[in-house]
């Protein structure tokens, strides 16, 4: 378990987020954020996000101050279209979106594919929930989520299978996010 404070040091967690998939990382609570969504989405947004950058928000996100605090902020623009967007917030309760409806990439530049951060109800690493395993993972990495579509462990497993294209996620829950490369 991390904990960081400033953008440098979260943008440096959000990746090693990336590197061992499945790992509980922590970020400081600290006044300034929106007044909807989690405080870990929201320091992750601002360290990862720039003018150069498209956002696509889910309702309740949508319909807050999420979006004048981003632009303010970050610089970012906003789109309707989540097949364009480069970044996609998903406020807790609010639907899930196909992870396939969002930007894939390519194999020549599988970069070019979005990043999703995903509100959840619960977050934790305990027994009996998700079990991971591959590269990052030194032999199992176990953490329990609520609050997902479906049939997310199916999607996960198509978008894992589309390598080197498909989307990056990042599951949050108030100031704490695990990442799934």
């Amino acid at each position: 378990n991390e904990q960081s404070t400033g953008s440098q040091l979260v943008f440096r967690v959000a990746l090693n987020a990336l590197s061992y998939p499945g790992r509980i990382w922590t970020v400081d609570a600290e006044s300034g954020l929106p007044s909807k969504g989690h405080a870990a989405a929201a320091k992750l947004m601002l360290c990862l996000l720039d003018d150069d950058c498209s956002v696509w928000l889910s309702s309740s996100l949508e319909n807050s101050d999420v979006p004048s605090w981003l632009r303010f902020h970050t610089g970012c623009h906003f789109v309707k279209d989540i097949a364009l967007a480069d970044f996609v917030w998903i406020g807790q309760d609010d639907a899930v979106p196909a992870l396939d409806s969002m930007k894939q990439g390519d194999d020549e530049y599988p970069d070019q594919s979005a990043t999703c951060l995903i509100e959840v109800n619960e977050l934790t690493a305990n027994n009996g929930g998700w079990r991971l395993e591959g590269p990052g993972i030194e032999s199992v990495q176990e953490i329990n989520v609520s609050k997902l579509i479906n049939d997310f462990e199916a999607q996960w497993a198509r978008n894992h299978a589309n390598f080197p294209k498909g989307v990056d996620a990042y599951l949050v829950h108030s100031n704490i996010f695990a990442g799934l490369p």
